[in-house]
This record gives C-alpha cells, sequence and structure tokens, in this order.
C-alpha cells in the first residue's frame, strides 16, 4: 500500500511530543526497564510454580505502581484476579472529547519467554545492559516496555491539551504460554472496555529502525509434543540395534507424513491458504524497502570449505518470497527434545523413546483448533513398527488477517511515521503470533488495528541477546501519542 498523496500534518506539536518522549524514556523508562529484566517473571508454560515464585507478581506491581505515581488526569488503574489464572492490569483514562463514542484499546504484556542459551559472555537473559542505545535481556522488547510506553504516549498527549478519547489498557501476563488466560479476562472486562474502536498492540515487529511498521497480519500456532516410544527401557544398542528399531528412525518416519524434509514444505493441504491479492502487494512493497536485508537479517552460521569461506543459506533469496514464507506459509519447527542423554552422558545405549516439542505456525487464516485435531491423527495413526506414538497438545491459537485500513487511519499513520522518522509507515506481515488480535477482531469487527512494536533486525526475541532499540521506541511512543490524537 502506497503511501497517500495529501499527507495530513500532525494535529500534536510533533517536535514537543519527541522532546517529552525522548527525557521520560532517558530519565526514567530505561531505568524502570533494567529492574524489569533483572527479575525472571517466565510465562507459566515455562514456569509452573509462577504463583509460588511472585516473579509475575513482582514485575505487575511494578508496572502498576510507576502506572500511579505518573498521576495521569483522570487514570484509574487496578490489578484484576480470577481464580486460577494469572493476573491482569487494567486502566482506564477519562476521554476529554465531547463527541467521542469509542475507545483505544492499548494492549502488551509482562510474562517473558525461558532463558535460552548463547548469550555474550557479558550478558544474560536476567543481566541487563544498556550499550549503544540497546538495551540487552529477556522481555525489555517482547514486551515489557509496552506498559510504560504506552503510558507516556497518552502523558504526551494530555501535556498538549488536545481533546482525546476515551483510553483503557489491558496487561496480560500469560501471553508467552498462549494467552490462555486472557479470553475469561475480556469477557469479564468487556463491559468496561467499551465500543472499541482502535486497538494499539505494542507487541510486534519492525522491518528496519528506519520508519513506522503496520503489522498486517500475524500467523497462528498449534504446538505440542510428539513422543515415539518403542521399548520400556534402554537396553545394550549392541545387543538390540537391527533388531529393535530405532524410537529416533521412527520418529523421522512419522515427522515425513506432516513435512517434506527437503523443501520444509508442509504436506497437508488444509495447511495452506491462498495469500490475499492486498497482502502480496504490500510484500511486494515492503521488500522493495528491504531488499537482501528480510534475509540477511539473521545470525547465519559459517563453515571453513578447503579455505573459502562460507555462509548458510535461507530457503530463498527471493524477498517477496521471503517475506511470504516467514507470514503465509505454514512451518513446523522442532524446539525441544526429551530422551536423549547429555553428550558427555551418552553410552552405547539404545533409547527407549524419542520426545520433540513440535511448534507449527499456521497462514493467517487456517483455524488452529481444526489444524491440531488433524495434527493428532496424522502423527497418531497406524505407527511404524505399532510403536507406542503420542501427540499431546499444548495449546493452539488461530492467526489474525488485519481489517481493510480505513482513511483517517491510514492518514494518522504516514503522519505520525513522516513526523517522527521522516519515511511513510511501511506494512510488514509477522510471523509470531498474538491470540489477542484474533479475539479483538472478532469481538470488535470495525476496530482499526494499529499492531507495532520493537522487534526489528536482529532484536533477537525468545533467543540469546535480545534487545530493546531504545532510539526506535522513543519515536515509536511519540508516533503513538499522534495517532491517538487524529482518532475521529
Amino acid at each position: 500500500m502506497n503511501a497517500p498523496r495529501d499527507i495530513p500534518s500532525t494535529l500534536l506539536d510533533s517536535a514537543a511530543v519527541l522532546d517529552q518522549v525522548t527525557r521520560q524514556w532517558d530519565g526514567d523508562i530505561v531505568r524502570q526497564l533494567t529492574d524489569y529484566i533483572a527479575i525472571p517473571a517466565k510465562s507459566p508454560n515455562f514456569d509452573p510454580d509462577w504463583a509460588q515464585h511472585g516473579y509475575i507478581e513482582t514485575v505487575l506491581r511494578n508496572a502498576a505502581a510507576w502506572v500511579e505515581a505518573q498521576k495521569v488526569d483522570g487514570l484509574k488503574l487496578e490489578i484484576v484476579r480470577l481464580p486460577g489464572r494469572t493476573p491482569v492490569l487494567f486502566f482506564e483514562v477519562e476521554g476529554t472529547k465531547a463527541d467521542a463514542r469509542q475507545t483505544v484499546l492499548m494492549y502488551g504484556h509482562l510474562d517473558k519467554q525461558p532463558e535460552f542459551t548463547g548469550w555474550r559472555a557479558d550478558l544474560g537473559p536476567w543481566t541487563p545492559k544498556y550499550e549503544d542505545g540497546k538495551l540487552f535481556g529477556r522481555g525489555g522488547a517482547d514486551d515489557g516496555y509496552a506498559v510504560y510506553a504506552s503510558i507516556a504516549a497518552v502523558q504526551a498527549l494530555k501535556a498538549q491539551g488536545k481533546p482525546h478519547p476515551r483510553i483503557v489498557g489491558l496487561v496480560e501476563t500469560c501471553e508467552e504460554s498462549g494467552s490462555h488466560d486472557l479470553l475469561p479476562y475480556v469477557d469479564a472486562l468487556r463491559p468496561r472496555l467499551g465500543d472499541v474502536g482502535l486497538v494499539i498492540c505494542l507487541d510486534s515487529g519492525a522491518g528496519n529502525y528506519d520508519q513506522l511498521w503496520l503489522t498486517t497480519s500475524l500467523r497462528g500456532l498449534a504446538g505440542g509434543t510428539l513422543k515415539v516410544q518403542i521399548l520400556t527401557e534402554g537396553v545394550h544398542s549392541g545387543d538390540a540395534s537391527g533388531l529393535v528399531p530405532s524410537s529416533f528412525r521412527i520418529m523421522r518416519q512419522v515427522l515425513d507424513r506432516l513435512e517434506d524434509s527437503k523443501t520444509g514444505r508442509l504436506l497437508p493441504a488444509s495447511f495452506h491458504c491462498e495469500v490475499p491479492a492486498d497482502r502480496l502487494a504490500q510484500a511486494k512493497a515492503t521488500a522493495a524497502i528491504l531488499g537482501e536485508e528480510v534475509y540477511k537479517r539473521f545470525p547465519w552460521a559459517h563453515a571453513d570449505c578447503g579455505g573459502a569461506v562460507q555462509t548458510a543459506l535461507p530457503t530463498t533469496t527471493d524477498p517477496v518470497q521471503a517475506l511470504i514464507n516467514r507470514t503465509w506459509t505454514p512451518t513446523l519447527s522442532v524446539t525441544g527434545a526429551e530422551g536423549f542423554p547429555a553428550m558427555q552422558d551418552a553410552g552405547n545405549v539404545l533409547r527407549p523413546y524419542t520426545a520433540f516439542k513440535l511448534s507449527l505456525r499456521l497462514p493467517p487464516l487456517i483455524d488452529a483448533a481444526a489444524a491440531v485435531q488433524e495434527l493428532k491423527t496424522l502423527l497418531e495413526d497406524n505407527a511404524p513398527y505399532q510403536a507406542k506414538v503420542t501427540f499431546e497438545t499444548n495449546g493452539a491459537a488461530s492467526g489474525w488477517n488485519a481489517p481493510a485500513t480505513t482513511p483517517w487511519f491510514e492518514r494518522a499513520l504516514n503522519a505520525a511515521s513522516l513526523a517522527h522518522f521522516g519515511a511513510p509507515v511501511g506494512y510488514i506481515g509477522q510471523g509470531g503470533t498474538i491470540p489477542l488480535m484474533n479475539m479483538l477482531s472478532q469481538g470488535f469487527p470495525t476496530a482499526q488495528m494499529m499492531v507495532c512494536g520493537v522487534l526489528g533486525p536482529r532484536s533477537n526475541a525468545h533467543g540469546p541477546n535480545e534487545f530493546l532499540h531504545v532510539p526506535y521506541a522513543k519515536r515509536l511512543t511519540a508516533a503513538v501519542a499522534e495517532v491517538m490524537a487524529q482518532m475521529p
């Protein structure tokens, strides 16, 4: 989608907005996020004893205390709790625009992914470090900054005395576990959400750090544990191999039903969908902006081949196809394994079982619940050698395709991007999953969705050396204030 020729001016003093936001980030927010990173508030799927450990409670209370300390005029805040579920932070800001009938909903989360390995020697998941404008550590960019940036944007909007619509905020603590606690809260809070006309979700990515990026689609997710068991206990490999089939070989055969290992293409036709024409056009426009950076931004391995250094290759070097592959193509990843001893402990034993944790990314228009059922049948039925094959799902979430962009929203996005980045807004699909977006699109079908974030090139959320690009976060915060000011 091209930027409109007639770009309106912003309603706010953009220089003043950015100046205020910058001072708040430098003077306070970076310090708040530094403290946040140091707390291992892992999502419930990765910390079953989260309630006893109290880390999620700590980051939630810290964020709530900070929001209340800002003394935003007309803001009310509470921590909402439902029995047996992770808590959420909910705030409301009274509207000052007399004729405004709709509400702005701001969203973020405070739970984190687990540590992972491979961090730089001077970094760590719970060891924050600020270096060259980047704040390293787990969760700062995904997505701890969101509640702080949201309030800073509201403050910048109010500082100029411009009328604004009613604003509510919902900050969850279960997103990295698939947001399985979120829908009950949305149902419980629905009367207080109001008629949502604009959703601002700061849990997404950016194609570069040079302009505002709007997320146009998100893939769905179907995950679970696939286990292949052939024996009740390990046996001497010299005695049994050749007679007892390897559980790993059976695993390979089972996965061959799902994926073509040569190409990575998923075989069930029902896991695929046609890419809408507008999304394909946007992918072509984005490819023209990003070029080879679409795939070169990843930390590829290098090999010495007879004195010549070879770099590992992506599935495609066509920027358009690369964007489609990571946003509209179903893909299988194995993210964990059990049944394998550590290398130093691996004797000559034929292992009794192999278990893989599977992460299946689904195109935005595929129903995740139906995909899980088909996946279970495909993997379990007619097991080779009558081995015991089980697939236990750990949850599923359908993807999301953004509604059509209205003229006011497109003008506001471009004006904000030009004001704070000097370039028009970019449109990009994301390969990740935010379950809330599909829920909100169904509940508020006329709402515009400002899904954006700070996860740009090499920010590496979920992996080692994750960082928050602070200069970009400042400009994004300012852009959010500008867009809220222009909501009709």
